[in-house]
């Protein structure tokens, strides 16, 4: 008996740490597979112009890294028009697409809208104090006026809890990121959150209640 919850116990975690690092995977593989895609254009172009790749190393490499570069900032400003609503909506139709773009999503703090993930703190377990956690979404929840908010592991966060709470009991830290609190996360506490986002600790009233940041942010839901 104890044999099998051990061994269950063990494929849950090791699942978990599977779903976490497969966003990174994903996006590396896609990054190698573009690079190499761009290397080998750049390559055929200079044979073309006469030149011979092998006794132009630097030159060649250089070129590559630049066209990657810039490829990848056109592809960021395309995000930014609705040419890219149309090109969504045509890898939305592949089976597996929406799963990988929202676990690749998590790991992506400069999102904006009702996708923006916010660094928030919210009571904590205990009678007094709070912790700090993570909303992926400013949409709302099933229950009225409550949103999801998220509670990582430390110091592998790789799992958690999350919780349905009132917005008038959530309070935003504007100036910190993903990055920030997984930081905070994988430091196990021995980094202050204050050091890490470069801030003086702060009063609980100097933070901004969810419910007043969804005013002033009142627009984002038409980003």
């Amino acid at each position: 008996m104890k044999n099998s919850k051990a061994i269950k116990h063990f494929i849950s975690i090791m699942l978990q740490g599977l779903f976490w690092l497969l966003p990174i995977v994903a996006i590396m593989i896609i990054i190698s597979w573009l690079y190499g895609k761009i290397d080998l254009l750049v390559e055929k172009a200079f044979r073309i112009i006469g030149f011979t790749p092998e006794s132009h190393v630097f030159l060649w490499e250089t070129l590559a890294i630049f066209t990657f570069l810039m490829i990848l900032y056109l592809l960021g400003w395309l995000v930014k028009t609705r040419l890219a609503n149309v090109f969504e909506y045509i890898f939305c139709k592949i089976p597996g697409y929406n799963t990988i773009k929202g676990l690749v999503g998590i790991f992506n703090s400069s999102k904006k809208g009702q996708n923006q993930v916010l660094v928030v703190a919210i009571k904590g377990f205990a009678k007094e104090g709070y912790n700090i956690g993570l909303m992926y979404s400013q949409k709302e929840s099933i229950i009225k006026d409550h949103y999801t908010v998220t509670l990582s592991m430390s110091p592998i966060p790789n799992g958690g809890f999350m919780f349905e709470v009132h917005k008038d009991k959530i309070l935003v830290i504007e100036n910190a990121s993903f990055d920030d609190n997984l930081q905070y996360l994988l430091s196990m506490g021995v980094k202050s959150f204050s050091d890490i986002i470069d801030t003086e600790p702060k009063n609980l009233d100097e933070l901004v209640k969810l419910s007043d940041w969804l005013e002033i942010n009142k627009g984002l839901k038409n980003d």
